[in-house]
């Protein structure tokens, strides 16, 4: 059965990955407005596994024999200043989100519900990839600066990122 705490704790996390995908969401709206569909495409990747690791954490308090409980999500920003203002955005995001994680972690110590911190290791690895694939696209961005055909190259190879999702056996 799953403590009372660690399942509080873990709805929050899930509603927490539920904003981040709105966040990356409306983050790829924006881009698309701006006509930078690789960009967008991107964010649309970021969706996808934010999505995915609800659903972990979603099938986990089941499990457990637990209650997931869905609260409101907050309306996300929807303007930046620039393609480099996004990305930086996203990186500040990640981090935060490693944050909470390692709250997680804390409280399953805590708790002593070694279940719980067991599964969530592969949400720690995952954070370390999450928080550099964010900072390598502000670096790249940051190299390019206001060059457009660097903008425009950039966008191109964001195109190609696809969604691979986890195993199944990872992270359940």
């Amino acid at each position: 059965m799953l403590n009372k705490k660690v399942e509080e704790a873990i709805n929050a996390q899930i509603n927490a990955e539920l904003f981040s995908a709105y966040l990356y969401m409306s983050m790829g709206a924006y881009l698309d407005s701006m006509n930078l569909t690789g960009f967008s495409n991107w964010m649309s990747i970021q969706v996808q596994e934010e999505l995915s690791h609800v659903q972990k954490f979603y099938h986990y308090v089941n499990e457990r024999g637990g209650r997931v409980v869905l609260d409101a999500i907050e309306k996300p920003e929807f303007e930046w200043d620039s393609v480099l203002d996004v990305f930086e955005a996203t990186y500040e995001h990640e981090q935060k989100v490693t944050s909470l994680i390692n709250g997680l972690v804390e409280v399953a110590r805590i708790e002593n519900d070694n279940a719980t911190y067991n599964f969530l290791q592969w949400f720690v690895s995952e954070q370390v990839e999450e928080e550099a694939s964010a900072d390598a696209m502000v670096q790249k961005m940051k190299l390019i600066g206001d060059f457009g055909p660097g903008i425009f190259m950039l966008d191109q190879e964001a195109m190609q990122r696809v969604f691979v999702p986890p195993a199944a056996s990872e992270g359940a």
